[in-house]
């Protein structure tokens, strides 16, 4: 059987984290969808940045917070 990336408590520390990712993701699935901004090209960037950034950056905060909540002997 395959191990898993990160473990049960570990998963659930990060849970903080995941919740907003997910309330993100679907926003953004709707904003495709949906087309909200059509006026100005600098407000879609404008917009899209606003809802982008945030998600990358915090996608790779809650990896980070997962590898060190793993430790250094988690292999």
């Amino acid at each position: 059987m395959a191990e898993r990336v990160f473990d049960r408590e570990t998963i659930l520390d990060l849970t903080v984290n995941i919740v907003p990712l997910g309330i993100m993701a679907f926003f953004l699935v709707l904003f495709v969808a949906a087309r909200p901004w059509t006026g100005s090209f600098f407000i879609d960037v404008i917009g899209w940045g606003l809802l982008v950034i945030p998600f990358v950056s915090l996608a790779l905060l809650t990896y980070i917070a997962a590898i060190k909540i793993e430790g250094p002997d988690a292999t």
